[in-house]
């Protein structure tokens, strides 16, 4: 009776359902085609602001129809509502990766636990996770960090809330203190920001992300959904549309366009991005405007009231299907199709079968359910799914009984220890240029026994090997880079390498600047990026300004795992075209075909692909 009695003045606005479908589609086609739907990750700002618009709105129709909160209930329908589906993503994904992806069983307690108790957003942040590089970031539960952002406010917010209606006499005086406290978070993230480091501590903390659910919370205490009113004047009306057309519009070309690494982005741009998402909020609601009928419809409404499943599983999809593909990169939109179709199927049963029912669940009354359930014969309707179900839990018991704790194997060593040489021989070499340290110089004109070995070892002529012991040459890039730096420098002794695990071109810019600075840009320079993540035109423009008029030699990238392979390449062959001091080394094309000459991760060369891969890159330089 309680709960009628609180939602008795309560409206349900269908076309929240539509605000819903553009933030999962945004989301959902940021992961699957990042390339083309640069700013997809605004659509978790989109939901956190129509969340904290609809439960502040429904607290404050609470208060004012019996004058306090029922906090506890309010934990409890919101349990309801969410808990279900993900304790069934968390068991059922753990049970799929014991027994067909044991490779992701590392930490699988630390992140179930974190999951569970709505805090892997600070699990992750502490663990060294990063949301923007999927290539070494390979958990299905990633996204699960919104979801802890969302549930900490959940925890804090009624709490909140009521000492503010107690405090403050007038509603106005409320929402100023909220809006002062989302902007305080804002610029938060503007003071924790790092221009040019990886965003993924700002991106995911809860401080530092509140602001945009707090927003939406603030607008519900001056423009509560009960409270308006369907006839308005006609000028009034067109005001409210052209403000939710023009929001609406402004969302959707941010959607395509603001790539989440732009400072842009943490120096306010995803608070003005969320206060776009309350204004389409505020006028959606509004019963006088149009806006609500036109995001009205049988799709929106599917896709919006599934729209918590659609997001839960998108991300486990992904990761489970694309592992079991041997090169996503090459039929991009038909895997796309593929998995858009298993999430859309996936994310249907958990709505019918699980999500529903247990939100409808009378926990009150369990004991006689449990009761009466025991009571019928084991082979009954009832118990159709008793013996999957418990295989399914049992499993997933089994694998987080087994789950090691930042477990490293043989392989992963091999690599590890091989990028940890390669560091040291790269410190080096900056070190050496930096002091002048010239004497691996060669002057001699004849070769040594070591030199005449490269002859045979990577296909070069006399004159070549002579002619790279006196090059100078820079070499800058990610892993792989790193990984062939002692052999570069067997090639070329006076090679500096600046490489570092995970760097992306997005950040590249202000390193090869500070290069510059010291000295250590020579007139020939080797990059290898691409291999972490895709990039846009106006990113490489502004890595090549800093390179100037050098003699460029850039290698394409091998990521049959991941979807932006093809991108890379593509845009690299594009901008080679464009830049005449640019020498393009296809390594993708040659590498390709050969599975034998990388690591399980088929991205970085084993000891026989080094060979192969600095012969080319050797070659190429040398002509």
């Amino acid at each position: 009776m309680q709960q009628k009695k609180r939602l008795k003045k309560s409206r349900y606005i269908t076309g929240f359902d539509g605000i819903r479908t553009l933030a999962v589609i945004g989301v959902i086609f940021y992961h699957l085609l990042p390339t083309r739907m640069r700013g997809g990750y605004l659509g978790v700002p989109v939901f956190f602001a129509v969340s904290g618009y609809l439960i502040t709105d429904l607290l404050r129709q609470e208060w004012d129809q019996n004058g306090k909160i029922a906090i506890w209930q309010f934990y409890v329908r919101r349990m309801k509502r969410l808990y279900p589906g993900l304790v069934f993503l968390m068991i059922t994904g753990s049970a799929y990766i014991t027994l067909f992806q044991r490779n992701l069983l590392n930490n699988l307690k630390g992140i179930f636990s974190s999951s569970l108790l709505y805090v892997n957003n600070w699990w992750q942040i502490n663990n060294g996770m990063s949301y923007f590089d999927r290539f070494a970031n390979e958990s299905p539960f990633t996204h699960i960090w919104s979801l802890a952002v969302e549930g900490q406010n959940y925890l804090i917010w009624p709490l909140l809330f009521v000492v503010l209606m107690k405090i403050c006499k007038k509603r106005q005086h409320v929402f100023y203190t909220v809006f002062a406290l989302a902007c305080a978070s804002a610029v938060w993230m503007a003071i924790k920001y790092v221009p040019g480091a990886d965003p993924t501590r700002v991106y995911y903390g809860t401080d530092t992300r509140l602001f945009s659910i707090w927003l939406g919370s603030a607008l519900a205490f001056i423009w509560p959904s009960t409270h308006l009113k369907e006839q308005i004047p006609r000028k009034a009306k067109q005001v409210l549309n052209g403000a939710g057309i023009i929001s609406f519009l402004l969302l959707a070309a941010a959607f395509f366009f603001l790539d989440a690494h732009y400072t842009f982005i943490y120096y306010g741009g995803m608070f003005l991005i969320s206060l776009l998402c309350v204004i389409l909020v505020a006028v959606v609601a509004h019963p006088g405007a149009s806006l609500n009928k036109w995001l009205t419809n049988p799709i929106f409404s599917y896709i919006g009231k599934r729209s918590y499943g659609i997001y839960l599983y998108q991300f486990p999809v992904m990761i489970f299907y694309e592992s079991k593909i041997n090169s996503i990169a090459d039929n991009v939109w038909l895997h796309t199709l593929i998995e858009l179709a298993l999430i859309l199927i996936i994310s249907e049963l958990s709505y019918r079968y699980i999500e529903n029912p247990l939100r409808r669940f009378d926990y009150g009354k369990s004991w006689r359910t449990v009761k009466g359930w025991f009571e019928t014969p084991i082979i009954s309707r009832q118990k159709i799914w008793l013996l999957p179900s418990l295989a399914v839990i049992v499993i997933s018991i089994v694998g987080l009984a087994i789950a090691p704790t930042n477990h490293v194997d043989a392989n992963q060593k091999r690599l590890q220890e091989n990028i940890a040489a390669n560091k040291a021989v790269a410190e080096k070499s900056r070190k050496a240029a930096q002091s002048q340290d010239n004497s691996s110089a060669q002057t001699s004109q004849s070769l040594d026994e070591s030199q005449k070995s490269l002859i045979d070892k990577y296909g070069l002529t006399e004159a070549q090997v002579k002619k790279a012991q006196k090059m100078e040459l820079t070499a800058f890039g990610d892993s792989v880079m790193l990984d062939a730096t002692s052999d570069l420098k067997e090639i070329f002794p006076n090679i500096i390498v600046d490489a570092d695990i995970g760097r992306q071109l997005y950040a590249s810019a202000d390193l090869v600047k500070k290069l510059d600075e010291d000295g250590l840009l020579k007139k020939n320079v080797l990059v290898g990026l691409g291999t972490n993540g895709s990039f846009t035109e106006a990113q490489f423009d502004a890595f090549m300004k800093e390179l100037g008029d050098r003699n460029v030699y850039w290698v394409n990238v091998r990521v049959p795992t991941q979807r932006w392979q093809n991108d890379v390449n593509t845009m690299l062959t594009k901008m080679a075209e464009k830049y005449k001091n640019i020498t393009l080394i296809d390594w993708y094309s040659l590498s390709n075909n050969h599975e034998d000459w990388f690591y399980e991760d088929r991205v970085h060369p084993n000891t026989d692909g080094m060979v192969y891969y600095c012969q080319l890159v050797s070659q190429t330089i040398l002509k």
